[in-house]
């Protein structure tokens, strides 16, 4: 019986079993390999273990190609389909965007709870649920916009009428008020007050001074709440009527919802004293409108044109 020779005493390793080194790894279980690998593959498809060079489905031709991709897109649709119907099941609200005019939070959702303010009767995010966060007291109730606009017996032709004979009778109560002071009858004169008017004007300091237009800004109190009833202000010619009316609310603080509105009833216009008439949205400023005029905005008085069938 041979005898195995002891290995010297300095030796630096040690001998390892056949049976040691499989322990460590594993042999690939493509049929033509069993190479042993001591990092091993396994394929998520067929649940075998392969090496290095055959760890894809082609190379150790996987009997169930494409079963984890089946079962990964599965999977992810499972998930998605189950946390959009579980989004209106917790609120039972419909996601929406924040009442507020100048935020863009969408509220009604899992990550943004919405919050109803009981005075005005609108919804509003956290950041804006107080009263004094969303200027509650120059807006008016919901309610009350809702009871004149869902009327049955009024048809569209009679909202129409109704609106333009209450901006008649808006301009017969308010004709004097309004009136534009009386120009200064000498050039110079002319020269002198709209120097005045640009001098205390306010407006994007970013506007070329070529294309300013220096208007007077009113907010009419019966139709609209206002911090400032009136200012001063500049904006440029190219700029369409509805851009000024926003850069007009937003600096006299006046309440403007005509990006959420349908009806007229809180529709913001603007009334062009000097024209004696509702400019257009989409009117150029600079077309119909001087430096030193006067502009009103008022509120449901109804569109710029006029029907001119009268019933």
């Amino acid at each position: 019986m041979a005898t195995s020779t002891p290995p010297p005493e300095d030796s630096s390793y040690t001998k390892m079993d056949t049976a040691d080194l499989e322990s460590i790894g594993a042999r690939c279980q493509f049929a033509y390999c069993h190479q042993l690998d001591f990092l091993p593959f396994r394929c998520d498809s067929c649940k075998s273990t392969f090496c290095l060079d055959h760890r894809s489905e082609l190379a150790h031709r996987c009997t169930h190609a494409g079963e984890w991709a089946k079962n990964r897109r599965k999977n992810s649709v499972g998930k998605v389909n189950n946390t959009t119907s579980s989004a209106p099941a917790l609120h039972g609200l419909t996601p929406t965007q924040c009442s507020e005019t100048q935020c863009k939070t969408t509220i009604n959702t899992i990550q943004n709870t919405g919050s109803r303010c009981t005075n005005c009767n609108r919804q509003y995010c956290l950041k804006h649920r107080f009263r004094e966060s969303h200027n509650c007291a120059a807006i008016a109730p919901l309610v009350a916009r809702q009871s004149s606009s869902f009327n049955p017996l009024e048809t569209q032709a009679e909202k129409v009428r109704l609106g333009f004979s209450r901006l008649r009778s808006w301009g017969k109560e308010k004709q004097e008020t309004l009136k534009p002071k009386p120009k200064p009858t000498s050039r110079a004169a002319q020269l002198v007050a709209l120097n005045t008017l640009k001098k205390s004007a306010k407006g994007d300091d970013k506007l070329p001074l070529e294309k300013r237009v220096y208007l007077h800004v009113e907010a009419e109190a019966a139709t609209t709440t206002s911090k400032l009833p009136k200012a001063e202000l500049y904006f440029s010619s190219d700029w369409s009527v509805g851009r000024m009316l926003d850069e007009a609310a937003r600096r006299l603080q006046v309440a403007n919802v005509n990006n959420r509105v349908e009806t007229e009833e809180q529709r913001l216009r603007v009334y062009h004293v000097e024209g004696g008439r509702l400019l257009e949205f989409s009117e150029k400023l600079g077309v119909g409108v001087q430096s030193g005029n006067t502009v009103v905005l008022l509120r449901g008085v109804g569109p710029a044109v006029p029907d001119l069938i009268e019933a």
